[in-house]
């Protein structure tokens, strides 16, 4: 493994950060994570893009262009030298001092880790997944906004703590007004009939890239998609359910809460998006 540091490629063992970045002290920066198939970069535009709307929406200035930040995940790639991967990027203010201003802070870094990821059990895949609404709420949109994915995930991580304690691997977290916003690292959807529902961003959730593409894949096979508030009952008593992200790709939901969804068991418009998803990324992306 090589990581890309400002520039610079290391060995894991010399990659190293000072404890003065603010990315370290205070959670100052943000992130994306990216994945590759046979040797393509899925979606990099798209998640460049959304890198550069975070950065902006909290005045960090990102000290490389997207074309050079594009090349720059590019060449990590061909350094680490595995077709299917995954990559974490991250840009944070920079070094500062140990106060809170950013205005200390002279520099942005940019950090590029190139690895695996396998978020859930290669068996719920098949079978489907149990999960819990939790008593943790997202982020109010008037703090910080759920859309930046920014580095201080503690808000997600309080919910999958208490997932852990519930014994599931995934929370679904409701917004101040109780409507279902997205779970700790995964954007919600459910099936009713032809229809395919998801919550809008505005209830909470993530600007998720796999979001998008399964939109966009339920839509060309015919299927009626809309971005709308949900509740519990409203999942309680969906025909299927499923969650989508860069790392967990397309998962099946057979139970919420103790509720058991549709028949227990992956529903037809669920296996039929994998297959669509996984179809797609094995022709598409960015060559490296």
């Amino acid at each position: 493994m090589k990581v890309y540091i400002d520039g610079k490629f290391y060995d894991p063992a010399e990659a190293k950060v000072s404890v003065l970045d603010h990315g370290f002290l205070y959670g100052d920066g943000v992130f994306e994570g990216i994945r590759a198939y046979n040797g393509r970069v899925f979606k990099l535009k798209e998640h460049i893009d959304r890198l550069y709307r975070s950065a902006k929406a909290i005045l960090l200035d990102i000290p490389l262009t997207p074309e050079q930040m594009t090349a720059a995940v590019l060449e990590s790639c061909r350094q680490n030298g595995s077709p299917d991967c995954y990559i974490r990027l991250v840009v944070t203010r920079g070094i500062g001092t140990l106060g809170l201003n950013p205005k200390n802070c002279r520099r942005g870094s940019v950090v590029i880790i190139v690895g695996d990821i396998q978020l859930y059990p290669r068996e719920l895949y098949e079978k489907g997944m149990e999960i819990v609404t939790v008593p943790t709420t997202r982020n109010l949109i008037n703090a910080v906004n759920p859309a930046i994915k920014s580095l201080n995930y503690l808000n997600n991580i309080l919910a999958k703590i208490e997932a852990n304690i519930a014994g599931v691997e995934e929370a679904i977290m409701l917004n101040a007004e109780g409507y279902v916003a997205e779970c700790t690292g995964d954007n919600l959807f459910i099936v009713q009939g032809p229809r395919l529902l998801t919550p809008p961003l505005y209830a909470g959730a993530l600007y998720g890239i796999t979001r998008g593409v399964v939109m966009e894949l339920a839509r060309e096979a015919g299927m009626e998609v809309a971005e709308t508030n949900l509740t519990r009952y409203d999942i309680f008593n969906a025909d299927e359910c499923f969650l989508t992200g860069t790392g967990a790709e397309l998962i099946p939901v057979v139970k919420v809460d103790g509720r058991v969804i549709g028949n227990g068991k992956p529903g037809p418009t669920t296996t039929g998006l994998i297959a669509r998803y996984r179809a797609l990324t094995r022709v598409s992306g960015e060559p490296f």
